[in-house]
């Protein structure tokens, strides 16, 4: 249809009289500056703007008939033009002006479809608009919608182009929160902003732009934008092939930065994504995260694949998940679960071929000979002069240790394993030396239950009551994380639970928690529970004990352990609660509440209840083990407070006489051992997420410098817990500063912690500051007994273990390690009442955590094939265009190889298909049909 063009002049002469008439000079002035830029513009912008003011002088005509062509064409207009992207399109600016004349002009109509789409157009001039008049595009937006027929609806947000979906998602955020502060439905918004539709209308504008973003590489700001309208659930039924990927990255990164409840949901819709796009390792890897029987059973069974069954189950071994999650409970009984696995499943689940390959790594890396006490120490490179002999008892005792943490699991050291008959190590200590040094056989041993248990054996019978406790500690440790048919720990181990001696009954019980790690079986709770409850047990068997059950039921929240332990706080005596076991009973009820969040609330109420000053403890305890790797800030700083109080040890200064103690005996010295938790609470809450453990590092060193001496003491343990077996350069300087403080409990605990963060790394430079301390403390039988310790952990398995709590591309936190972890740091948080008086044997509580760091290939029968593959520091890619490298500064190795606590691994060539999407642990392949004619396959 031909439009006639009218001069430019009624319109400017109109102006011009309207603001006469309003006796308004300035819209004059303006008038007359428009005329000045009019004669700057091109021909053809002068052309596109009288254009544009001749359509909205359509608009005001009475005659109706032209308003459906004007709008159209303004439509049109908009929609066309192009223009660089960092300025505005043309008609925008030119119809700016005009804006709010329009807005009054449109209440003049009556609703009609015309309407509609005159505020559909309004709605995208809105933008022009946003600082004086927010969320108009919004408000436009819906009033165009609610004027539609039901039959048409209005077009997608996306036709008018990504910076008004983008403007959209903004306002909807905005909109959706200023809503939230009522009861839902009654909305309090200023009359002249009312934003009409209610939340529903808003959450299904919501879903319409992420749909367009998802479209247009804009994963994140889908996901940011319905996570703010609270329905971050409904992503899974709009992503698709190309999109879930990026979206279900970008959201498992979010975890750590969600507060709860949103960081689960999001865990669980990303899982849903997965499991809806058959990505099973993906999916199972979230239900771990999660802690959820319900959903890893189903992963599990999910794929139909046998092959994709055993990668499965590979993972779950690796997560030390219980095997009886994974049997479908039957409904005539429950006896027929244990013929429903096959056997090579199981054989994958319980970990039984852990032992085998880890001997075969070492022979490909070729540090299958064993170590030497003096190849770790290299004595030769300490600069003293070997004048004063050390207390030999007690360098014998660091030699049973380095010699098992180096050679663990290689089975084949010198002073034990393969000793000459009567010539063992055993015999060159004494006393509860021996207990350590017959102990050390499991670990030399670990995960080789038939070699193992055959080789303890014979140390069963000793008449020594030392060496007898001690290989029942043996047993336990080599069945740690490995499960068997025969069950052997239990059967071995539950008759000497009813012993009367002290070291075997203890010996025993920490044994079976060691063995049975994780695995949350009943009968042996069963068996321990009755040791917490009996008040005529020592605090040192019930502590004991509450810490076995804590190992088995790691993060299960058991309710019957629970309200047992908290039983027992209650009922025993003050005196007893003073001992320094009760850390250990406290630790028990915590491990239970590992990781599960607010779960442990009613428990925490509880143990508030209790009058002993155990209590506040117990508190800070449950707490942080709550929140454990969730990189919670707010738990941080409620922990950062506990370590503000300043406790005054004397409060019986004014009391100088004796015979005063019956008229206060409510005034015992305030114990302040809990400040100590609460700075190792921090690193363990931080230690989940980079950011946080690196902010973690500045507080640690106030703390250091302002705090009292029971948090300076805590304060290296904190920092080799937050980087275990990742030596970095800062961290590792400055446990070397501390590690020659004045005060000896600070750096006996610096030294250990120097052996934590180099874990089973070999890192040289750690290596060369211990030998420097093990000079420097020549004369101090305690720290150079800590040194060599230290030495032993920098060289654990010959530099294959890694004791880091976090794997699968450091995404999940394996619950068994955290809980060996925090077991070993307890014992330190009074060195001298543990470590260094005669229970030198809680260092073995790292062997929960203690995880060889490979990746080994195997072909679909699971024979170990050599892939080259390459390996290099880890690099977060998420939410980056494109297909960036996940790797940088990479090597290339032929599998198996041993990768560090911040590297990752990925095939060099695309002749194989790995079942698993993280190439860490044991990784299943299979041939890639299209590899002879070089198909490019995503890996």
């Amino acid at each position: 249809m031909a439009i006639p063009v009218p001069s430019k002049d009624p319109s400017k002469k109109k102006q011009e009289e309207e603001a006469k008439q309003n006796g308004d000079t300035t819209a004059a002035k303006k008038a007359k500056d428009e005329e000045k830029q009019a004669e700057d513009l091109s021909e053809e912008d002068l052309q596109l703007k009288n254009e544009l003011e001749m359509l909205i002088e359509r608009l005001r005509e009475p005659n109706t008939e032209l308003y459906r062509p004007a709008l159209e064409t303004l439509r049109t207009l908009i929609r066309t033009s192009t223009s660089s992207m960092t300025s505005v399109p043309k008609p925008l600016k030119f119809l700016h002006p005009h804006y709010p004349a329009l807005q009054a002009l449109y209440e003049t109509w009556s609703p009609s479809e015309d309407k509609s789409l005159f505020a559909d157009i309004l709605s995208v001039l809105a933008m022009t608009y946003s600082d004086t008049q927010p969320r108009g595009t919004l408000r436009y937006r819906l009033l165009s919608a609610s004027l539609r027929p039901a039959s048409a609806p209005l077009s997608e947000p996306g036709s008018w182009g990504h910076e008004y979906v983008r403007h959209l998602a903004a306002e909807l955020g905005e909109e959706y929160n200023s809503r939230e502060f009522d009861e839902e439905g009654v909305e309090k918004t200023p009359e002249e902003n009312k934003v009409p539709g209610t939340v529903d209308d808003l959450r299904n504008l919501a879903v319409e732009c992420a749909t367009f973003l998802l479209q247009h590489n804009a994963e994140p700001d889908a996901v940011d934008l319905l996570e703010e309208l609270e329905i971050v659930d409904r992503i899974v039924n709009i992503v698709d092939d190309n999109t879930y990927e990026r979206v279900c990255q970008y959201m498992t990164r979010c975890v750590n930065l969600l507060p709860p409840p949103d960081d689960l949901s999001f865990l669980r819709t990303a899982h849903a994504i997965y499991a809806k796009h058959h990505k099973f390792p993906q999916a199972l890897s979230l239900s771990i995260r999660l802690g959820d029987p319900e959903l890893i059973r189903k992963d599990f069974n999910a794929p139909a694949n046998p092959i994709m069954k055993k990668q499965l189950a590979f993972i779950l071994a690796r997560a030390q998940v219980p095997k009886e999650w994974l049997e479908t409970p039957g409904e005539d009984g429950m006896e027929d679960g244990e013929s429903e696995l096959p056997e090579d499943l199981v054989e994958c689940l319980s970990n039984t071929r852990l032992s085998t390959q880890f001997k075969e790594f070492g022979k490909e890396l070729n540090v299958l000979e064993p170590k030497s006490l003096e190849d770790v120490y290299k004595s030769h490179l300490e600069n003293t002069r070997p004048t004063t002999t050390v207390d030999s008892a007690k360098a014998n005792l660091a030699g049973t240790f380095v010699n098992a943490f180096v050679n663990a699991g290689f089975g084949n050291d010198k002073l034990m394993a393969k000793a000459e008959e009567g010539n063992s190590w055993v015999y060159k200590n004494k006393d509860h030396g021996m207990l350590s040094a017959a102990a050390s056989l499991g670990l030399s041993l670990l995960w080789d239950t038939d070699e193992g248990l055959s080789q303890v054996d014979k140390y069963t019978y000793s008449s020594e009551e030392y060496i007898k406790a001690g290989a029942l500690l043996a047993t336990g440790i080599l069945n740690s994380g490995v499960r068997t048919e025969a069950d052997a720990a239990l059967a071995l181990l539950g008759e000497y639970v009813e012993n009367k001696s002290v070291p075997l009954k203890t010996s025993a019980i920490v044994g079976l928690g060691l063995a049975y790690a994780g695995s949350q079986r009943e009968d042996v709770m069963q068996l321990l529970l009755p040791y917490v409850a009996d008040d005529s047990l020592s605090m040192e068997i019930a502590s004991l004990t509450s810490l076995a059950l804590g190992f088995i039921f790691v993060g299960s929240g058991n309710g019957e352990i629970a309200s047992t332990i908290l039983q027992t706080l209650m009922e025993r005596e003050d005196k007893q609660l003073d001992e320094k076991w009760g850390r250990y009973m406290v630790l028990g009820l915590a491990l239970l509440y590992l990781g599960l969040q607010d779960a442990s609330d009613a428990t925490i109420a509880t143990l508030k209840a209790i009058e002993h000053q155990i209590s506040q403890l117990a508190v800070v305890m449950v707490d942080m083990c709550s929140f454990a790797g969730t990189g919670n800030v707010l738990k941080v700083q409620e922990l950062l407070h506990y370590c503000d109080e300043h406790i005054e040890k004397t409060p019986k200064e004014k009391k100088d006489d004796k015979d005063d103690k019956d008229a206060t005996p409510e005034e015992p010295a305030k114990d302040d051992i809990f400040q100590a938790f609460a700075v190792i609470g921090i690193a363990l809450v931080a230690m989940g997420e980079e950011i946080g453990a690196e902010m973690s590092l500045r507080q640690f060193n106030h703390l250091m410098h302002y705090g009292e001496p029971v948090i300076r003491k805590a304060v290296p343990l904190a920092l080799g817990l937050v980087s275990a077996s990742n030596p970095q350069l800062p961290i590792m300087d400055t446990l070397s500063k501390y590690s020659h403080d004045s005060d000896l409990q600070v750096a006996l605990n610096a030294i250990f912690a120097m052996g934590l963060i180099g874990a089973g790394t070999n890192n040289a430079r750690l290596a060369q500051m211990l030998r420097q301390l093990a000079g420097y403390y020549y004369k101090e039988p305690d720290c150079l007994f800590m040194v060599r310790i230290a030495q032993g952990l920098v060289h654990m398995g010959k530099g294959t273990l890694t004791i880091n709590p976090f794997f699968d591309d450091r995404s999940i936190m394996s619950r068994t390690a955290v809980a060996g972890l925090l077991a070993t740091l307890t014992a330190f948080t009074d060195a001298k009442g543990f470590i260094l008086d005669k229970y030198h044997w809680m260092l073995y509580f790292l062997v929960p955590s203690m995880y060889p760091r490979f990746l080994i290939t195997l072909d679909e029968e699971l024979n170990n094939i050599s892939v080259s593959v390459r390996v290099g520091q880890a690099v977060d890619v998420v939410g980056q265009a494109g297909k960036p490298r996940t790797i940088s500064g990479f090597q290339t190795h032929s599998t198996p190889v041993r990768l560090g606590t911040t590297e990752r691994a990925e095939l060099a060539t695309e002749e194989y298909i790995p079942y698993a999407h993280v190439l860490e642990g044991f990784v299943i392949l299979r041939k890639n049909p299209g590899w002879e004619n070089e198909d490019k396959m995503d890996i």
